[in-house]
């Protein structure tokens, strides 16, 4: 629907998930390196808690960025298929 640079959020997402990247490879290193399940599983919840939390960012930043966008485009109702396809994802 729109341009990827169009999305302020998009830079700060990326940030959040390269260094949920960073610490899911320390995870596998943890792992590799024989450390406690209790630490792995800890660090685990820290990746997918910000993996979780770049997601909902970028489904509310599009929700909210393209719904202005087509409204400033018609004159009536947007199509809603897009939004309540990407919703599912909340």
């Amino acid at each position: 629907m729109t341009n990827t640079s169009e999305h302020a959020s998009h830079p700060k997402i990326v940030m959040r998930l390269k260094r949920a990247n960073g610490h899911l490879l320390s995870v596998i290193g943890m792992m590799e390196s024989g450390r406690s399940c209790v630490d792995i599983a800890q660090q685990l919840h820290a990746v997918e808690k910000a993996v979780a939390q770049a997601k909902r960012t970028l489904v509310q930043d599009h929700i909210d960025h393209c719904l202005d966008v087509a409204l400033a485009k018609t004159n009536g109702p947007p199509d809603m298929a897009e939004f309540k396809a990407i919703t599912k994802y909340l």
